[in-house]
């Protein structure tokens, strides 16, 4: 059955424009008949699925290193971590199972509207299965970092093997020494800096090494969160946006910010972007950088992938801009609600979505059952279901 999504104003690629369009099959089409259930979305804005450009979805559970001083680079923050791994809470979360633990990573993106990511580690059959709570980029090559060459495929023979079509990534220049600084001429003799190299972090980089990426063509993925933790300093973002290399990514919980929302605050504190310039890092300029042409735009015929909050007035954007997880009404994937606020419950009953409902942060929700599984909900802080705890228990408010 076609649902139609009456009244809202869509962020379009040509701009924002109120019209209705209708979901089939779990894609986008424009609104044709007036068959169908019918969603009422007035005084709504509806934006495209977020995309993440750098994630370990396994590893959001896992607890952070307790330092708070900068270190000179990740290497150093690595070994440093060697004897955090014996800490008994960091060894019960990485003893859960890790397709359990990559589902958890998808969960946690799903709920902050995001519903493409890039994971740069290597691939689990877990994120085959078809029931997967959000899409991923496929067959993007990637190494990990020139200091780790142990892990993960070797850089120059990974970035041979990747077609020139499919973005290589890499996390490079992750530091604020010598070391970090060196890296980028180390990736150019390589021959691995290409219209399709995606660099992870880069915050070493010098203005000259910044000219280097823009003129060959390459893109940067800020992590800036993960950067002041880290680093206790981040790049300037503003000549890479303006080339349109530029994109953004939330990392993992480990060194990164709790989610993408909070990571797109963080972004704009560190650089003023406006609200527009910010959506644009996470949905169209992440489509075109990452090669996905069927993400980060809402176009007929792309899946109905979709975030839904109330039109708060001024510059669309800024409608979503400074939003929380919480705050948002409804986040779609592949044209069903997967969570949303509880008056959609009509909405998951013509979908044929299971849906309970769930505290997220102390606001009510609804939530697909397929997702609100214990284990699932045992990780994640601040979601829970109604009925564990109050909406006002500091655990659930704090969301932390």
């Amino acid at each position: 059955m076609d649902t139609m999504l009456h009244g809202a104003t869509w962020m379009l690629p040509e701009g924002a424009s109120s019209t209705s369009m209708v979901v089939r099959d779990g894609c986008l089409m424009h609104a044709t008949t007036g068959k169908g259930f019918r969603i009422d979305l007035r005084d709504h804005l509806v934006f495209p699925g977020l995309i993440n450009a750098h994630e370990h979805l396994h590893v959001n559970a896992v607890p952070p290193l307790p330092s708070v001083a900068p270190f000179p680079n990740s290497y150093a923050w690595m070994a440093a971590f060697d004897d955090h791994f014996q800490h008994p809470d960091v060894a019960a979360a990485l003893g859960i199972p890790k397709s359990i633990r990559l589902r958890h990573g998808a969960l946690k993106n799903l709920l902050a509207g995001v519903t493409c990511v890039v994971h740069h580690d290597p691939w689990h059959p877990a994120l085959d299965d078809p029931g997967f709570p959000i899409a991923l980029s496929r067959d993007h090559g990637w190494a990990y970092a020139l200091g780790w060459p142990d892990f993960g495929p070797p850089v120059r023979g990974s970035f041979e093997a990747t077609p020139p079509e499919r973005p290589w990534m890499i996390h490079l220049a992750e530091g604020t020494d010598d070391v970090a600084a060196s890296e980028l001429t180390q990736l150019d003799q390589l021959k691995c800096l290409g219209p399709n190299t995606v660099l992870v972090h880069g915050v070493g980089m010098s203005p000259g090494d910044i000219s280097r990426v823009i003129g060959a063509g390459s893109a940067v993925v800020w992590c800036p969160s993960s950067n002041l933790t880290l680093l206790g300093c981040t790049l300037d973002p503003h000549r890479l946006q303006a080339a349109g290399r530029l994109t953004l990514g939330s990392d993992s919980r480990l060194s990164g910010s709790r989610d993408l929302l909070d990571e797109l605050k963080v972004a704009g504190a560190e650089s003023h972007f406006d609200a527009a310039t910010l959506l644009s890092l996470v949905t169209i300029a992440a489509a075109d950088i990452l090669r996905l042409p069927m993400h980060g735009r809402l176009m007929a015929g792309t899946p109905a992938d979709l975030v839904i909050v109330t039109n708060r007035g001024g510059q669309p954007a800024e409608s979503l801009a400074g939003l929380g997880r919480s705050e948002l009404r409804a986040v779609v994937r592949d044209g069903a609600p997967r969570i949303a606020d509880p008056d959609f419950a009509d909405w998951f009953a013509a979908a044929s979505i299971e849906a309970v409902p769930v505290w997220l942060d102390g606001r009510p929700k609804l939530m697909d059952r397929e997702l609100a599984t214990p284990e699932l909900l045992a990780m994640e802080p601040g979601l829970c279901l109604q009925g564990d705890f109050g909406p006002h228990d500091p655990a659930i408010g704090a969301g932390l």
